[in-house]
């Protein structure tokens, strides 16, 4: 499937984007700019099943294979947040990046046991605002609102096409090129342990002090401060 895809400046050098569930392009609107200004031509999705782009069935293979198609070839960096980062990381022999950084991925999603399921997550299609708020405070006002608009146009489904995925440890065995692992403060989905096998397999691994989930809204400079030497 060819994929919607959203465009920041005109550099020589190409970074590519790839957002986490429930969202699309829109949430790197401080990211996308910000590497636009550092002379990169800089291309985000909307995954199938997000933003304008398409519906279809759901699975991170196909989500890769969708990344594969859409995006070119050989930049110089890609950054894949949550759901992204798996997609990236079963992309990545295909995309061939210079650089790879995997923004808290979903390598390891809880089991429905462990107090998460599909169909929960799923719930979140018609959170209210107050709920976002609460959740994320540190957000800044554009960011929820955003939120809310990504959630409007998000199939829900996608959700549940995680469910085989459940419980599964799905961490690359080595990076396929230069990778930077940067992780939540804590990350709910690489835990130390986890952090330390990731160590091990050659990946460069950084935190971010105090950051949730999602560090580029969480924390914008934090976030742009952990990827010094990447970008």
């Amino acid at each position: 499937m060819q994929l919607h895809t959203h465009t920041w400046g005109e550099g020589d050098r190409i970074a590519l984007l790839i957002h986490g569930i429930m969202a699309d392009h829109r949430t790197w609107r401080r990211v996308g700019p910000a590497l636009a200004d550092r002379g990169y031509r800089v291309i985000a999705v909307d995954l199938r099943g997000h933003g304008a782009s398409g519906r279809g069935e759901y699975g991170p293979q196909l989500y890769a294979d969708d990344v594969a198609d859409t995006l070119p070839a050989g930049a110089e960096l890609a950054i894949g947040h949550s759901l992204g980062g798996l997609t990236l990381s079963l992309a990545v022999d295909r995309l061939k990046p210079k650089r790879a950084v995997f923004s808290d991925p979903a390598w390891y999603l809880a089991a429905p046991a462990e107090g998460f399921g599909p169909e929960l997550f799923a719930q979140f299609k018609t959170a209210p605002k107050e709920q976002i708020q609460a959740m994320n405070p540190r957000w800044e006002e554009a960011d929820v609102d955003i939120e809310l608009e990504t959630l409007a146009v998000w199939d829900e489904a996608t959700a549940l096409g995680l469910a085989p995925l459940m419980g599964s440890d799905l961490m690359p065995a080595a990076p396929a090129v230069p990778s930077l692992v940067q992780l939540a403060d804590p990350s709910h989905l690489i835990t130390r342990e986890r952090a330390e096998i990731l160590k091990g397999r050659g990946f460069e691994v950084r935190s971010v002090a105090g950051a949730g989930h999602t560090i580029h809204r969480d924390d914008f400079d934090g976030f742009m401060s952990s990827l010094e030497g990447w970008i």
